[in-house]
């Protein structure tokens, strides 16, 4: 890959955050998905995070002054942050799979209560292995993950500006740190503990000829500006993390 710039978009508040954080603070086991995984809509509030998004990228767009590559997670969530971020721009986006959220596999639907009570012996073998290389029936290891982004990364076609603005989820935003920046398991670890990617927040990479840094980590700027509340919902660590 020669791009020179990642703009990591994670996607705006889901209907399944909500739900989410609403089974754990009541202490449930499952948590009331309004549909599968790929299916799950923006809140309001998650339409109103991905709307505040287009100034910020029309700013960023004409700063960098050439064509951009846009690709995007197949999910709803995805898709309907970048069409209310890019407007007509959206024309230009492509959809990769690639780029779709981790998938939980038996775990999706629970809470972490609900899988400390429902499938022990999953949860034992998860906090045995990690979240980094624990995968659950059905469902992907942090480290498929990575599989699926290196391929990303080797494929991704370079624009006349050297930059490319991924719509996606947070363990993706995550996982291209330690990819690009060649972190260890434990120093991408130590970076989350005090970290979350929130949701319609920006990350950048840039490489400056001789390696990768990061920009901007999860910025919200955006936000505050317009008077939009931020949230911090941790995706794919809804259920074990």
């Amino acid at each position: 890959m020669t791009a020179r710039k990642l703009i990591l978009i994670r996607h705006g508040e889901s209907t399944a955050n909500v739900a989410a954080a609403a089974a754990e603070a009541a202490g449930e086991e499952t948590i009331a998905v309004p549909a599968r995984d790929a299916d799950v809509p923006l809140s309001e509030l998650g339409e109103r995070q991905a709307g505040a998004l287009r100034p910020r990228l029309e700013d960023e767009l004409a700063r960098l002054g050439g064509d951009v590559v846009f690709r995007c997670s197949p999910y709803l969530r995805a898709i309907d942050t970048a069409r209310l971020a890019l407007g007509d721009a959206t024309a230009d986006l492509a959809i990769d799979e690639r780029l779709r959220d981790r998938e939980l596999g038996v775990l999706d639907a629970l809470t972490a209560r609900g899988v400390d009570a429902r499938l022990p012996q999953e949860a034992a073998r998860r906090r045995w292995l990690g979240k980094f290389y624990y995968r659950p029936p059905g469902g992907e290891a942090w480290t498929d993950v990575a599989l699926r982004l290196r391929s990303f990364l080797r494929d991704l076609p370079v624009a006349p500006s050297g930059a490319a603005v991924l719509f996606t989820h947070d363990a993706v935003v995550s996982l291209f740190l330690y990819l690009l920046l060649g972190w260890s398991e434990q120093q991408l670890d130590e970076f989350l503990l005090t970290r979350t990617v929130a949701n319609a927040s920006i990350t950048t990479l840039e490489h400056d000829g001789t390696g990768w840094s990061i920009g901007v980590f999860a910025d919200v700027e955006h936000l505050g500006e317009v008077g939009v509340p931020s949230t911090e919902h941790p995706g794919a660590a809804r259920v074990t993390e």
